[in-house]
Parts: C-alpha cells; sequence; structure tokens
C-alpha cells in the first residue's frame, strides 16, 4: 500500500502533489528551524555584539516578511490543491486500453462487496480488473459511510446509504496490490482489506467465465445475509442472478443493513451502576 509507488494515472497525480505540497511547506519551515538556532546562538548571553533593545516595538520590514511567506504558501498550497481537484475530479473519464470496465463497490460491515453488472458476476473482498483498461467504479453502503481506497491507484472516496458516488481508476501494470477501509466503522474496521488482482485483458475474459461458474449465487436474499456483521476470511464469488441488485441497495429499495454492534461487553456501560445512580 505505498502511495509513493503508484501503478496508474490518478495515483501518480496524487503522488505529484503530495510531494508538491511537502515542498512548498518546506520553504517556510526549514527557514523557520534554522531561524530559530540562528536566533539562539546571537542572542546568546555570551555574545557581546548581539544588541538588547527593551523599547523596541514595531519594524515594518520584519512585518512584511513574517505574514508574506506564509501567505505565498497558502496561495501556492490552495493553488495546488484547486488545480488538483479539478484536475483529478472522481467522476471524470480516464482514458485506456480496451473496452471501459463497469463495477459496482458496496462496503458492508466489515466487507466489500464488488458486482460487475456486465459480466453477471461479484466477488467479496476481491477486486480483479484488465491492467489498462478504463475502471468505472460506482459506490454505496449498506449501512454507516465508509471509504474506498486502493492507495496505489489513488483517489480515496467516501460511500454512504442512500447515494451513488463516481470513480474512475486505471491500473497500468499488472500485480497484486492491496485496497483497505479508510474510516472507521466499528469493531471490525481493521480487518475491512480487498485484494486487487491486475490482470492482463485475455486473462480477465477467462477469470470472468470461471467465475460465473459459481455455484453461488448473488440476489436479494442472498445480499441479505451478506449485508450481517461479520468478518469475511475468505474470497467468495458469486453468480449475479439480479443485475439490477445495486440500483436497489442504492435506492434503498433493499433496506440497509443494521449496521456496526458492539461484539463485546467491554464497551457497555454498566447497567447495575447506571441503575444505582
Amino acid at each position: 500500500m505505498n502511495i509513493l509507488d503508484p501503478q496508474g494515472p490518478i495515483g501518480a497525480a496524487d503522488k505529484t502533489i503530495l510531494i508538491d505540497s511537502i515542498a512548498i511547506m518546506l520553504v517556510i519551515v526549514l527557514p523557520t528551524i534554522a531561524a530559530i538556532f540562528a536566533f539562539a546562538f546571537w542572542f546568546r548571553q555570551s555574545n557581546p555584539r548581539a544588541v538588547y533593545r527593551p523599547d523596541w516595538a514595531h519594524s515594518g520590514r520584519i512585518e512584511l516578511v513574517v505574514w508574506s511567506i506564509p501567505t505565498l504558501t497558502v496561495i501556492l498550497l490552495g493553488g495546488v490543491a484547486w488545480i488538483g481537484a479539478h484536475q483529478l475530479d472522481p467522476a471524470a473519464p480516464v482514458a485506456g486500453t480496451g473496452s471501459p470496465v463497469r463495477i459496482q463497490v458496496v462496503s458492508l460491515d466489515w466487507k466489500w462487496l464488488f458486482i460487475y453488472p456486465d459480466q453477471r458476476v461479484a466477488t467479496v473482498n476481491t477486486l480483479t480488473v484488465p491492467v489498462g483498461a478504463p475502471l468505472q467504479f460506482e459506490l454505496t453502503s449498506s449501512s454507516v459511510m465508509n471509504v474506498f481506497f486502493v492507495p496505489q491507484l489513488g483517489s480515496m472516496i467516501y460511500t454512504m446509504n442512500g447515494m451513488v458516488t463516481r470513480l474512475n481508476l486505471r491500473a497500468d501494470q499488472e500485480g497484486d496490490y492491496q485496497g483497505l477501509s479508510a474510516h472507521f466503522s466499528g469493531d471490525g474496521f481493521p480487518d475491512m482489506l480487498f485484494d486487487v488482482h491486475v490482470i492482463p485483458t485475455l486473462g480477465f475474459a477467462d477469470w470472468v467465465t470461471n467465475t460465473a461458474r459459481s455455484d453461488k449465487i448473488l440476489n436479494a436474499d442472498s445480499y441479505n445475509k451478506l449485508a450481517q456483521q461479520s468478518i469475511e476470511t475468505t474470497k467468495t464469488s458469486y453468480r449475479l442472478a439480479d443485475p439490477e441488485l445495486f440500483g436497489k441497495i442504492g435506492s434503498q429499495k433493499i433496506p440497509p443493513g443494521p449496521g456496526p454492534q458492539l461484539t463485546t461487553d467491554l464497551a457497555k456501560p454498566d447497567s447495575g451502576v447506571s441503575n444505582a445512580r
């Protein structure tokens, strides 16, 4: 999950913004640190050349320096953020090779469901995509707010119940990467990870064919069972029985999941103490 080793154009652009922002901030941080040591050295008690001016009150030149440097820093950082926010709009199309792949993402408690409506398959906690193809994500949540993030591909984005967000990415190198939830959502949050497999285009077609042979079917009933709070240790695959399932989840035609519940009594208040009070 190395954000400084991007494997796609969005991740590379995010890396550039991160490095540029750090460089701009260091322009004010490093001179400030150097000035602290310089002032401490110059105005040490043993330096007879340091002038003590108890009546000194104001210097326009010092005020100009003190305010101009942070002002320019804020302007530069704001410019980088503004330009980057527009150029990297999550919903903006990303060019690529081959046909775009639509992937519908549902954040569950505490797992990820990936639906491929055009291929009529679905997976849990594993995302398989063809290298170089435009990836068109539609994202929602089964219950609480969450955040979808593949650090090496870039652009984390929120998932919210009753709302569909869009994200376009592309993976330029074959390999296995890691995705995660970047928003705390209860006890199982640390295990809410998913694998990302970037494979050749022909290999993706074979993967779809093999996945479609699964004996498990994803429909409203199996989805409601999947939406129950649990940590999935297996990477389950499904045949998609209802291509409109994601739309029903996003529009809340399928009721939201129950949401995270405490898995232990450690965080629950002591009922005996509460009653005594």
